[in-house]
């Protein structure tokens, strides 16, 4: 039977294992496997070997080049390409891949930040191969996925630190099930993406310089119709977004990457595309080769696609929800099943999470801080920025009947009656699904939901795999001495419950009512980027990232350092961005239609007509023009004053404090103005020319 179209296309790109075991002998290839399962070292015949078959299959698919492709601190990914032309002995061309150039890259590392870690001429860095993560094709360029490190050793990516606490977990959590009496050979974190996206019109990007510097715009009045009607979310996709969404599914198939959802989002112009889980480093990889390939589409679509937390003001932003779950022997592990009070390793790993949430609020928040999801976060629109946790009803009241001693009786599942006989009866899930939680368990995994669109997926799992770690192993040391593990292990669980359960709201988490409870409770509320970056550096933080090796007090002061840098440098950017707008678009389309308005009452008053409704509509756009320039004037002075601010703390809380609000000014005042002046005088496009844009 011939496959489908997609089995076709699925992997055509990758190369697979299927592919290193046909291209490997069989002893080179066991040591693969080795390589992979058991961590034993990689030789250098070993490397040399797969190299060649590599190089071999990449030639066939013509492609000429290859790239160490790796996550730097800047957020984005980074590829420096290499030929696979050198010359022999004889001065001859001959084409050349060999083990030393897959395993170890030597890129420049002085330019990518390193938060004071590396002098400016300290230059030399490492790029390591990952062998977890397949190698693709792109552009015709055999990618390499690797980790990237300074000469000294410290971590430069984001790539290390997560491949660390995924190799922790596995350790602990096999451990942990080994002395319930579970034997795994290793436990795996799985995540699922869903990447939230606009798609607007290239040529109307074009004409944005607010789009183009800063992902967002800084200026737009509220468009007549946004999303008050909920008539974009799940609706009809329009042809040329369609169009767009069979492209890139075609391209992410080709890859590897199991694209698997797409539909319209809440906004207009707004999308979503979901993928199957996979294993978490392979699952970052594909979100950062997800999001290249979407701006990459896009453009050929003759479109450009929108990965900015906050494009827009007045509608929702995009976010990342992260589906994080473990996995061993082919078996979810977060699975409750159909009787999820008597399974005690469910409960006891989940247990375990709600502690390491609880304990480590703070790092989860810091692991999505940023300047741009600061505009997301908490407004109505996406998770607020106090992390809880929703469980639903029937794993509560489990809980609580472990707590309080008392027997559990399972609920009946309800049924569904719709009254029509024509169709399937339904069944009711045994809890609802709660929209409004940071970090909410959906069947048989947590989606964590604060995760902006354009954040690398590394971060917040490296923290969460992390803090469930020092749980495990807090776990680990009752049990092993324990003479009856079952009990014990019930033991565990009513203790950590009663002592962490105040994290647990399945409420609405947008309600007044829940920021009074969630102080009441003692519960963080970190609520803009640079108030949470000052947890990094508390004790228990540093204590935890050096006990397990993550990062060393120093790698976690650059890093602290870094993420201030980018925050202050975003809203510097901003900020400037603003003001060319203003003098280079806006004020001279104001002064072309005031003139315009002084002809026309100067022409009317000539031959005696009434000019009443002219002046007034002049004298509003001055009395608005007079407010601009007081706000122009005070955001200018703000800039020259955030320029006298000397380290980077200072620097990041002043643009939070002062040069934000600043900028709110100036926009709400050139906002007001936007809706009187007439179409042929306004040189920027308007909110609905972009967020409509691509509607045919």
């Amino acid at each position: 039977m011939l496959k489908s179209n997609i089995l076709n296309i699925f992997e055509k790109d990758v190369f697979t294992d299927k592919l290193m075991k046909k291209s490997l002998s069989k002893k080179i290839y066991k040591q693969y496997q080795k390589l992979i399962t058991n961590k034993t070292p990689l030789t250098i015949d070993v490397a040399n070997e797969i190299a060649k078959a590599m190089r071999t299959w990449a030639m066939k698919k013509k492609v000429t080049h290859f790239t160490h492709w790796f996550q730097p601190l800047t957020g984005i990914t980074a590829e420096k390409h290499d030929s696979f032309l050198d010359k022999d002995l004889n001065n001859k061309p001959i084409s050349i891949f060999t083990g030393k150039s897959l395993i170890k890259g030597e890129p420049d590392a002085s330019s990518f930040p390193s938060g004071g870690m590396r002098s400016t001429f300290e230059a030399r860095g490492y790029t390591v191969w990952d062998p977890a993560s397949p190698v693709f094709i792109l552009n015709n360029t055999l990618y390499i996925p690797t980790a990237f490190c300074s000469y000294s050793g410290e971590a430069l990516d984001k790539k290390t630190p997560l491949l660390k606490s995924i190799e922790l977990l596995d350790e602990k959590a096999t451990k942990l099930l080994s002395i319930l009496g579970y034997q795994v050979d290793k436990v795996d974190t799985t995540v699922g993406a869903e990447q939230e996206y606009f798609l607007i019109d290239k040529e109307v990007y074009k004409k944005r310089i607010d789009l183009m510097n800063c992902g967002r715009t800084l200026f737009g009045a509220r468009p007549v119709k946004g999303q008050e009607l909920d008539d974009h979310y799940f609706g009809q996709i329009k042809n040329r977004v369609a169009n767009y969404m069979a492209d890139l599914d075609k391209k992410l198939w080709a890859v590897g990457i199991y694209s698997k959802t797409e539909h319209n989002e809440v906004a207009p112009a707004q999308h979503e595309l979901a993928s199957v889980y996979a294993y978490t480093n392979v699952a970052t990889d594909n979100n950062q080769l997800t999001m290249t390939i979407m701006k990459q589409t896009a453009f050929e679509h003759q479109m450009v696609c929108l990965l900015h937390e906050k494009p827009f003001e007045y509608i929702n932003g995009s976010g990342k929800h992260n589906n994080w779950s473990l996995s061993a022997n082919n078996e979810n592990l977060l699975n409750p099943t159909k009787n999820p009070k008597n399974n005690i390793r469910f409960l006891l790993l989940l247990t375990a999470i709600i502690e390491a949430v609880d304990k480590y609020s703070d790092l989860l928040r810091i692991s999505v801080a940023s300047a741009s999801n600061d505009h997301r976060l908490g407004a109505n629109e996406a998770p607020p920025a106090i992390i809880s946790i929703f469980l639903g009803n029937e794993l509560t009241d489990i809980l609580d009947s472990i707590e309080q001693s008392k027997d559990y009786h399972q609920k009946i599942r309800e049924r569904i009656d719709l009254k029509i006989q024509s169709i399937p009866e339904l069944i009711k899930d045994t809890s609802d699904r709660n929209r409004t939680s940071p970090f909410a368990f959906t069947g048989n995994k947590f989606e964590f939901r604060m995760v902006g669109s354009s954040q690398s997926l590394a971060d917040p799992n490296m923290i969460l795999n992390l803090i469930v770690v020092s749980v495990l192993d807090d776990y680990i040391k009752e049990l092993e001495n324990a003479t009856n593990v079952p009990e014990k292990a019930l033991e565990i669980i009513k203790k950590s419950y009663k002592n962490h359960k105040r994290i647990i709201y399945n409420g609405n988490g947008y309600s007044k009512e829940w920021l009074e409870e969630a102080k009441a409770r003692g519960l963080n509320n970190l609520k803009d980027t640079v108030s949470s970056l000052q947890c990094l550096l508390e004790k228990k933080n540093i204590d935890l990232f050096e006990k397990y090796h993550i990062f060393s007090e120093k790698e976690l002061h650059a890093r602290y350092e870094i993420l201030l840098e980018n925050y202050y440098k975003t809203i510097y950017i901003e900020a400037e961005t603003m003001c060319e707008m203003l003098y280079k678009n806006i004020l001279p389309d104001i002064f072309s239609y005031k003139n315009f308005l002084a002809l026309e009452i100067h022409n009317l008053e000539k031959i005696k007509c009434s000019a009443i409704y002219e002046k007034e509509l002049l004298n509003k756009i001055n009395d608005l023009c007079d407010r601009i320039n007081v706000s122009a004037k005070k955001l200018t002075n703000t800039i020259e004053k955030f320029k006298m601010e000397n380290d980077t703390y200072s620097k990041a809380k002043y643009c939070h404090d002062v040069m934000l609000s600043s900028m709110e000014f100036l926009r709400k005042d050139v906002d007001n103005i936007e809706p009187l002046i007439p179409k042929q005088f306004n040189s920027l496009p308007t909110y609905a020319d972009i967020l409509y844009s691509v509607n045919d």
